[in-house]
């Protein structure tokens, strides 16, 4: 980045042959007079992210809560663990508890009211996890809301998309880069996704395989994004029996699944729509004299779709657009 700033050109290159690199030795000076000769003799190298935007600082929010997310994981395992191993007498007293009750029931425990050493430690152990459990949880839902508010400054479009989160437009605004018109093509982003087909034929056998390069993160976004839409997407499911009946297996099908979603996400990053604005839909519908019931009704969707939606936490920018028409029409008859 201070290279940038003062001008000077950055190429991006990609790690050397291992095999090579062991044979000529490693260090410091190695390493740049290596690069150097790349740069110099080799192809075109990929243009390098910038590092100085909105998405940069998305990736250190993103970073902060991925870490948070983690340890709650690791926290909630330890405690299921020690109550695993621990006396009969604690175990009967949380067995009935369900995951979300758990977490408080630990927090609200009072060990020193135990007469026995073992169990007054092992409470309140377990009360120090379920209490940093929760400042995690509440780390985390902070961290979610300030990703949010940087994907809408980002690319508000993007996250509008059906079956695309907060979450997962983050990792792919990420994975892109601040000046995604360095992706030439959605072949490339593909690529970079590691979602590019592979051929993996053999003899008279003619097939391709999902890559296991490229950023995994990104393309564990596409995998949720994949899976998402399979359970609430008609297109999906229809281009899903189309494949099934070419004869595709299913790791196939999600191979050519995430490599469609890749080419739709590359046309969002690179050319991204105007977002629907979904401030004006409430009071539309208050003006119409419309209760959410009703507009649920004559969309035949549930009252909570038409509640997020107005709130502006629905990620379908499809459903937002003929909501707003459907409104748009209910007012020139009334």
């Amino acid at each position: 980045m201070h290279l940038q700033t003062a001008g000077i050109l950055v190429v991006e290159l990609i790690r050397p042959n291992r095999q090579v690199r062991r044979m000529r030795g490693k260090s410091d000076p190695i390493d740049a007079y290596e690069a150097a000769k790349a740069v110099l003799t080799g192809p075109v190298h990929p243009e390098p992210k910038q590092l100085d935007g909105v998405v940069e600082a998305l990736r250190y929010v993103h970073a902060a809560r991925r870490s948070a997310i983690k340890a709650r994981a690791a926290t909630r395992v330890q405690i299921k663990s020690l109550l695993v191993t621990a006396p009969e007498q604690i175990r009967a007293r949380y067995r009935a508890h369900t995951d979300n009750k758990l977490i408080p029931a630990l927090t609200l425990t009072r060990p020193v009211l135990e007469e026995n050493l073992l169990n007054r430690t092992i409470l309140s152990s377990l009360k120090s996890l379920a209490r940093r459990y929760q400042h995690l949880s509440a780390e985390a839902a902070v961290l979610g809301a300030e990703i949010e508010h940087l994907v809408a400054q980002a690319n508000p479009a993007l996250q509008q998309t059906k079956g695309i989160g907060t979450v997962t437009a983050a990792q792919l605004l990420i994975t892109a880069g601040e000046n995604s018109d360095r992706l030439k093509s959605d072949a490339s982003f593909a690529a970079l996704c590691g979602t590019n087909p592979i051929p993996a034929s053999s003899g008279k056998t003619t097939r391709h395989r999902l890559n296991r390069g490229g950023d995994r993160h990104a393309n564990s976004a596409l995998d949720q994004i994949a899976v998402a839409r399979i359970t609430c997407d008609e297109r999906t499911r229809d281009y899903i029996a189309k494949k099934r009946h070419e004869g595709k297996n299913t790791k196939e099908i999600l191979r050519c699944l995430k490599r469609a979603i890749a080419r739709e996400v590359f046309t969002l990053l690179t050319n991204p729509p105007a977002a629907a604005d979904h401030r004006s839909l409430r009071p539309k519908r208050q003006q119409l004299g419309l209760l959410q019931v009703h507009a649920a009704v004559g969309r035949g969707v549930s009252t909570a779709k038409i509640s997020v939606a107005e709130r502006g936490q629905v990620h379908d920018a499809v459903f937002l657009a003929s909501y707003e028409n459907w409104l748009n029409l209910r007012d020139l008859t009334a």
